[in-house]
C-alpha cells in the first residue's frame, strides 16, 4: 500500500471518528469528545453551531479561571447542558458567564457549578478555544437522518431495542455483517482474475481496505458502547430546601432529618448492565449502591437525602456509574474499586478484539488464499480504488 493510500485511509479513519463522536454526543445530549453550541452566548469566540473538542473531566484536569466547561445546568437552559466560562470560584462553587452575557449565570438564578455537574472542558490553545466552524449543522442533519432510520427500522420489526445508543451500535453492526456478506456474494459471481499480478495487487489493497473498514467499524461501535455506559450515566442531582418545618416530597427537607426516594435503575437495551451509585456530596446515600439490571428492565435503589442544621437551599448529588455486563459482575466491582474508567477500558478490549477478530477472519479465512477466492479481494480492490 503506498504512502498515498495510507494518508486517505487515515483521514476516512478520522472523519469517521469525527462524525461518530459528534452524531453520538447528539444523540444522547452529552458531548462525546467533540461538541458544538446552538446560540450565541459564547461569541466571537463561538458562534452558533461551531464546534469544540470536548475534554472529558476524567482527564481534563482541575477547573481553573477561564476554562470554557460544559456543565449540566439546574435552571438555565431548562436543565439542559450549557457551556460557558468560568469567571470565579467561590466556596460555593464555580461562577460561570457567557462571554456575550452581560451578566453571570448566577445573577440570572443559576445556583454556583459543583465538579459534579462538569463534564467536560473546551480544549484551548494559546487561551483560545479550538473551533470548528459550523459542525453542528452537519451533525444535526446526519443525527436526524440516523434516527428517521432507527424509528422506521423499530417500527419494522416492532421493538424499541433499536432505538437510543445501543440500538445504533446494533443497526451499525447489523450492516457491518450484511455488507460483508454481499460484498462476498458480488465478488463471488464476478468469476476468476485474469493475471497474476492484476490478482497479487488487488488481493494487498484489497486486503488493506478490508482492515480500514474493520477498523473504522470496531472504532465506531466502540464509541457507541462506551456512550452507552457513560451517557445515562453521571451526576444525578437533588435540589431541597433544609426549612424549619417539613414538607410533602423531597423538595423541602425539616433541618437536620432525612427524607427518602426511590431511584430507578433502567437498563436501556438488549444487554444488562452493572450499576454503582456513588455519593459525589455530603447528605445523600444510595441503598442498594451496587445494582445488577438484567435486559430490558428496570431495578431500583432508595436514595436517602439529608438536609443540613443550618436552612437554605442545598443540592445533593450521586454520580452513577453504568457498564455493560459483558464481564461477571465481580470483574467489574474489582476494576470500578481501581478506577471507574477500568471497566469500561476492559468492556470495550473484549468488545472491540471480537469484533475486530470477526472482520479480520472474514477477511483472510483460515486457510490459505487460492484462486477461487480471489473474487471478495478483487471486489473490494475495484470499487474503493
Amino acid at each position: 500500500m503506498t504512502p498515498r493510500r495510507a494518508a486517505e485511509y487515515a483521514l476516512v479513519g478520522v472523519l469517521l471518528l469525527v462524525i461518530g463522536s459528534l452524531v453520538l454526543g447528539q444523540a444522547t445530549g452529552q458531548p462525546v469528545l467533540f461538541s458544538y453550541v446552538e446560540t450565541g452566548s459564547m461569541e466571537p469566540m463561538l458562534r452558533p453551531n461551531d464546534g469544540f473538542v470536548a475534554i472529558p473531566m476524567a482527564v481534563a484536569g482541575p477547573v481553573r479561571t477561564g476554562d470554557v466547561i460544559v456543565f449540566d445546568a439546574v435552571n438555565l437552559n431548562g436543565g439542559d447542558l450549557v457551556t460557558h466560562r468560568v469567571v470565579g470560584e467561590t466556596d460555593g462553587g464555580y461562577i460561570t458567564k457567557g462571554d456575550a452575557n452581560p451578566v453571570t449565570d448566577q445573577d440570572s438564578a443559576e445556583p454556583p457549578v459543583q465538579d459534579a455537574q462538569i463534564v467536560a472542558k473546551a480544549l484551548q490553545v494559546g487561551g483560545r478555544i479550538v473551533v470548528v466552524p459550523q459542525l453542528g449543522v452537519v451533525v444535526v442533519t446526519i443525527n436526524d437522518g440516523l434516527s428517521g432510520i432507527q424509528r422506521s427500522l423499530a417500527t419494522l420489526f416492532g421493538t424499541r431495542a433499536l432505538l437510543g445508543s445501543q440500538g445504533l451500535a446494533y443497526i451499525l453492526f447489523g450492516f457491518g455483517i450484511v455488507t460483508y456478506v454481499l460484498t462476498d456474494l458480488l465478488g463471488r459471481k464476478s468469476g476468476p482474475t485474469r493475471t497474476r499480478r492484476t490478482s497479487r495487487s488487488g488481493i494487498d489493497d484489497g486486503r488493506a481496505m478490508g482492515r480500514v473498514y474493520v477498523l473504522a467499524l470496531t472504532a465506531c461501535l466502540l464509541i457507541l458502547v462506551t456512550g452507552s455506559m457513560t451517557v445515562p450515566a453521571g451526576p444525578q442531582s437533588f435540589d431541597i430546601v433544609s426549612s424549619s418545618q417539613d414538607a410533602p416530597g423531597i423538595r423541602v427537607v425539616a433541618s437536620g432529618t432525612s427524607e427518602t426516594v426511590r431511584y430507578l435503575v433502567p437498563s436501556n437495551g438488549l444487554l444488562p448492565v452493572v450499576v454503582f451509585l456513588e455519593p459525589a456530596t455530603e447528605g445523600i446515600a444510595a441503598q442498594p449502591s451496587t445494582v445488577y439490571v438484567s435486559s430490558n428492565s428496570v431495578r431500583e435503589s432508595i436514595v436517602t437525602v439529608t438536609a443540613p442544621p443550618s436552612t437554605g437551599y442545598y443540592q445533593r448529588t450521586l454520580v452513577e456509574h453504568r457498564y455493560l455486563a459483558v464481564l461477571p459482575t465481580s470483574t467489574i466491582e474489582a476494576l470500578y474499586r481501581i478506577h471507574p474508567w477500568l471497566p469500561i477500558v476492559a468492556i470495550d478490549a473484549l468488545l472491540g478484539a471480537g469484533v475486530a477478530s470477526l472482520g479480520l477472519s472474514t477477511l483472510y479465512g483460515t486457510r490459505r488464499v487460492r484462486s477461487r477466492d480471489l473474487p471478495l479481494r478483487e471486489r473490494l480492490y475495484r470499487f474503493f480504488k
